[in-house]
């Protein structure tokens, strides 16, 4: 079993080439690429929605803005990293009544605020970067963490079984 740091991530033992040829062995402790052991999923989501939403009001001030994704690609037998911009879709829909419909998104379906209720009213587009702040500061306290992973388990797909 690894030893825990005070940070709780993992302590591995690394071989790192030394400077005249052995390889020597020093002891790192892995920060930026792993995960703290017990991560924690509700802190998981907080994160990412709150992600989700800062995107929105990017996309609020510039209509064009699009997600930079990393991922990487083989060329030539070798894997090479590459950037790709994917479309960010709005989260907001104009209402016959001249106002907004906000709707806050976890994979494909809208969560469920209230019972039975999915959007916020925003009255303008102009009032929607006020509405997106407060559902920050919402999604920061906590106080949607009970939405969150009722939506996180209706937006995993369902185990099919196999007949034997």
């Amino acid at each position: 079993m690894p030893e825990k740091s005070e940070s709780g991530c993992i302590l591995l033992d690394v071989l790192m080439p030394g400077a005249n040829g052995p390889a020597t062995r020093e002891r790192l402790e892995r920060i930026g690429s792993a995960l703290p052991v017990g991560a924690n999923p509700v802190v998981d989501r907080r994160t990412k929605i709150i992600g989700r939403l800062e995107e929105q009001k990017r996309l609020l001030g510039d209509p064009n803005y699009m997600r930079t994704l990393r991922t990487s690609e083989t060329k030539d037998g070798k894997r090479v990293p590459v950037e790709k911009q994917q479309r960010v879709l709005p989260w907001w829909r104009s209402v016959p009544n001249g106002t907004y419909a906000f709707f806050v998104r976890a994979g494909y379906k809208p969560v469920e605020l209230d019972k039975g209720k999915t959007a916020v009213a925003v009255p303008s587009l102009d009032k929607l970067p006020g509405v997106i702040d407060t559902l920050i500061t919402a999604v920061r306290n906590g106080e949607l963490d009970q939405q969150l992973a009722e939506a996180s388990k209706q937006a995993r797909p369902k185990k099919s079984r196999k007949a034997a």
